[in-house]
């Protein structure tokens, strides 16, 4: 997903109202997705979805089997439990990638969303460097200064290699800055 792009959000809540409440809030900024209970959220996974916002207690499949399952089909989506379930060591090893105590607000929501964006927006970005820079490296452990300095094709790998690291810096400063914010902000609560 390019920065362009809208994020695909599946929001999944038993409760229509809230599902419905927090589509609302979410639709303006993303491409949105509802479903009603596990199973339904189960129906509506795919590799296009890049955000789930899972409610835990539902009275089919309840959210800690989604998530399982959304680990075990290897799906590549970012998961907020957004629950009325306090945190407890039942979440230990859980693979959520937030926990969002409700009542939550529209504002929280679309945080909520974003910082989980950001992070896979690193990720990728880290993926990428780490691919560049491992052929970067079998290519200077296997050709002379002269073979590389003459490849145009070794000079745009130097070029993307140094773009790749100081935009992972740069993404690096934003995720820490705005997520520490924001886990103090939750510490303080």
């Amino acid at each position: 997903m390019t920065s362009q792009e809208r994020a695909v959000v599946l929001i999944v809540d038993d409760e229509p109202a809230v599902t419905d409440s927090y589509a609302a809030h979410v639709r303006e900024h993303h491409t949105v997705r509802t479903a009603y209970s596990g199973e339904a959220a189960l129906s509506e996974l795919d590799e296009a979805v890049d955000v789930v916002l899972l409610d835990r207690r539902m009275p089919d499949i309840v959210g800690d089997d989604v998530l399982e399952t959304i680990r075990e089909r290897g799906l590549d989506a970012r998961v907020a439990m957004v629950t009325a379930v306090d945190a407890d060591f039942d979440i230990v090893d859980m693979e959520f990638d937030d926990y969002v105590v409700k009542p939550v607000s529209g504002e929280e929501l679309l945080e909520t969303i974003d910082r989980l964006l950001r992070c896979t927006e690193y990720e990728r970005a880290l993926r990428e460097y780490y691919r560049v820079t491992r052929t970067y490296v079998a290519l200077k452990s296997t050709k002379d200064r002269a073979e590389l300095d003459g490849s145009d094709e070794f000079q745009r790998l130097e070029s993307r290699r140094a773009e790749l690291r100081d935009s992972l810096t740069s993404a690096a400063d934003r995720l820490a800055d705005d997520d520490f914010e924001a886990l103090f902000r939750d510490l303080e609560r």
